[in-house]
C-alpha cells in the first residue's frame, strides 16, 4: 500500500485525466434508472461488456420493473445464462423488481440504503446507481480502484470503504462527480493487473509504484 498523497499531487493527477476525458462515462449500458438497477446488479463477477451483450434484447422487451415481472425468473434467466451466476442472478432481478414495484410504486429509489435493500444490490451497486443516475458524487470501488488507490497513493486503504472514504477525503471536491469513472477506466485499460503499460501511463512521473513496466 503507497502512502497517501498530497493535496497538490492529486489536483495534479485529476487535472491530467480531466484533460486527456473531460466526461468519462460508465460502460453498462442502460436506458433509465431501473435498468442501470439491473445491469449493475448483473456486473458482479462478469465484465461490462458481458453485461451489455446480455442485456441487449432483455432491455428491449423489460425496461421496467412490471415487464420484467412479467418475464418471470425462467423468462430473465434465459436472457442472462452467459453471465456468471445466472441462475441466482435471475433470481435477484425478480425479487428487486417485485421490492419496486411494491414498495416504491416502480420507481428506483434514490437513497444508498433503500438501494442497498434490494437483493443483488450492495454498497457499490448503490453507488454506481447514485453516481451515474441522480449525479450524486458517490464512489463506486471495485477491484480496479482498490488497485490504482494502493499501488498509486491517490487513495489507499485496507478494504473498499477505506479506499471509498480516502476518495471523499484526498481528491479535490471539483473532481469527486468523475472520480471513480477516471479510477475504474485508468485501472481496467492502463494500470492492469498485471504488467501496468506505465509507458503509456499520464500519471507516471507522479506515481510511487516501484515495479514499472518501462
Amino acid at each position: 500500500m503507497a502512502k497517501q498523497l498530497d493535496y497538490h499531487t492529486i489536483r495534479e493527477i485529476f487535472d491530467r485525466f480531466h484533460a486527456a476525458d473531460p466526461a468519462p462515462e460508465g460502460e453498462l449500458a442502460h436506458v433509465n434508472a431501473f435498468t442501470l438497477v439491473v445491469a449493475v446488479a448483473l456486473s458482479a463477477q462478469a465484465t461490462d461488456a458481458g453485461v451489455n451483450k446480455a442485456t441487449r434484447t432483455l432491455f428491449q422487451i423489460a425496461d421496467t420493473p412490471e415487464k420484467m415481472l412479467a418475464l418471470g425468473v425462467e423468462g430473465v434467466t434465459e436472457h442472462i445464462k452467459t453471465i456468471g451466476l445466472f441462475r441466482q442472478k435471475a433470481k435477484n432481478v425478480i425479487k428487486l423488481s417485485q421490492i419496486l414495484v411494491e414498495d416504491y410504486g416502480g420507481e428506483v429509489p434514490n437513497s444508498r440504503a433503500a438501494l442497498q435493500s434490494l437483493p443483488g444490490v450492495g454498497r457499490k451497486t448503490a453507488n454506481v446507481v447514485l453516481n451515474m443516475w441522480w449525479r450524486y458524487p458517490a464512489q463506486a470501488v471495485d477491484t480496479h480502484i482498490f488497485r490504482v488507490g494502493n499501488r498509486t497513493g491517490i487513495c489507499p486503504g485496507k478494504d473498499a470503504v477505506a479506499v471509498e472514504r480516502a476518495i471523499e477525503d484526498n481528491i479535490p471536491v471539483d473532481y469527486q462527480q468523475h472520480a471513480h469513472h477516471w479510477l475504474i477506466l485508468h485501472g481496467r485499460y492502463i494500470c492492469v493487473a498485471r504488467k501496468p503499460k506505465c509507458g503509456a501511463c499520464l500519471i507516471r512521473d507522479l506515481c510511487p509504484f516501484e515495479d514499472k513496466t518501462l
